[in-house]
């Protein structure tokens, strides 16, 4: 589903129009960024849980030259999907 779908879908559930969906959806991104930078977790009960790992630095190999190389470490965002998400899906 892509981000215009993802806006119908909600405009329809919600009766909203999509403009004012739109903006739900972008405040919802927004919150949950700011959640992971700021606390770095954010659960949404039964959906899931985002959090924020960081990855440890590493040392990689080029594919095209074979050659060593280093990789920075970084934080990267992860998802738990919760009980009733999983519930659903099967």
């Amino acid at each position: 589903m892509s981000k215009t779908e993802l806006v119908e879908f909600i405009a329809n559930e919600a009766g909203l129009t999509k403009a004012d969906a739109t903006r739900a959806l972008d405040a919802a991104v927004k919150g949950i960024t700011k959640g992971l930078k700021k606390e770095g977790k954010v659960t949404l009960v039964g959906f899931g849980t985002f959090s924020a790992k960081k990855r440890a630095a590493r040392e990689g190999i080029n594919p095209l030259t074979k050659e060593s190389i280093k990789i920075p470490a970084k934080v990267v965002a992860s998802f738990k999907a919760g009980s009733k998400l999983k519930d659903a899906l099967n």
